[in-house]
């Protein structure tokens, strides 16, 4: 199995320098480059021969933000190989922030403070198709979705089947399909093709924005 390929864009050397201390070393994890501006990242990442798994995300960046870069790599016109996942690594954690992240395509947000282990634990996870908020940003997530007005869950999207709302709701939990599958006593395959149905119905193209969708209902509490 070939390592995870980890690019880091940060404006402040220093951070980048500590984000490749933790990283190197790590067997199953490889530093693919680095940039400290959006549109530098961007063109690094266009290359034909660039090979990205995880891209290490600062929001506030010089230029291009943060937030724009991550929605620009998940843009449809973008030709190539699917688009790298972005874990997004900020001091801010403000609702906006971490929304409009995820809004872009992001699959994962840390604060700064993050520890080594989360960091390793993060990358892994998103790596492998998995969705990650530390602690700080999990609360603050929740609070910004139970605060909104929502529709009774009992109601919300009526196009999808009953056993396409559970899991739904199980994703809006953060749930993996092998969590929601041992949930609902469905096999890993049969879980697979619900999503599958689920994110035609709603017209999203990923988990994230599932996920979004399904907490703004009040799925997922």
């Amino acid at each position: 199995m070939s390592a995870v390929r980890v690019y880091i864009v940060d404006d402040h050397p220093v951070f980048r320098d500590g984000v490749r201390v933790a990283l190197e070393n790590v067997p199953d994890l490889e530093i693919a480059g680095e940039s400290g501006a959006g549109e530098e990242a961007l063109t690094a990442l266009a290359e034909p021969d660039a090979r990205v798994d995880v891209v290490l995300m600062d929001l506030h960046l010089p230029g291009c933000s943060g937030v724009e870069a991550t929605r620009q790599l998940n843009s449809p016109c973008r030709s190539g190989s699917p688009p790298p996942r972005v874990l997004v690594m900020s001091a801010s954690v403000e609702d906006d922030a971490v929304v409009a992240a995820l809004r872009a395509g992001a699959y994962g947000y840390l604060d700064k403070g993050a520890s080594r282990a989360e960091l390793l634990g993060a990358v892994r996870c998103v790596a492998a198709g998995g969705a990650v908020f530390s602690p700080a940003v999990a609360e603050r997530l929740s609070r910004y979705f139970s605060a909104l007005h929502t529709v009774p869950a009992g109601r919300a999207f009526p196009q999808l089947t009953q056993r396409e709302r559970e899991v739904l709701d199980l994703i809006a939990r953060s749930y993996n399909n092998r969590r929601i599958a041992r949930e609902l006593v469905l096999s890993e395959k049969t879980v697979r093709n619900h999503i599958s149905n689920i994110f035609t119905k709603l017209g999203v193209q990923d988990r994230i924005a599932a996920m979004l969708r399904a907490r703004e209902a009040g799925l997922g509490e």
